[in-house]
């Protein structure tokens, strides 16, 4: 008897929550793209911001050469 009425459960048809109001669902889903879109963009940004820096860092890097070289310091900066 417990066998047959675990079958029964376990091939009874699923039943799902029902939402009164499916715009709430669209309004996350809405929500979620922009979140998706804004992390899209700070990534874009970050890897602007690191080239820039490594950019900036070279420019340092051949200035500090140039004044070495200027006071004819023999050590390598």
């Amino acid at each position: 008897m417990m066998i047959k009425r675990f079958i029964n459960w376990f091939f009874a048809p699923s039943t799902q929550p029902e939402f009164d109001d499916y715009f709430l669902i669209d309004d996350v889903y809405n929500r979620l793209s922009e979140l998706e879109q804004k992390v899209k963009a700070l990534e874009d940004e970050n890897v602007g911001t690191t080239n820039e820096l490594y950019r900036m860092e070279n420019s340092l890097d051949a200035r500090i050469d140039i004044l070495a070289e200027h006071c004819r310091i023999n050590t390598d900066v």
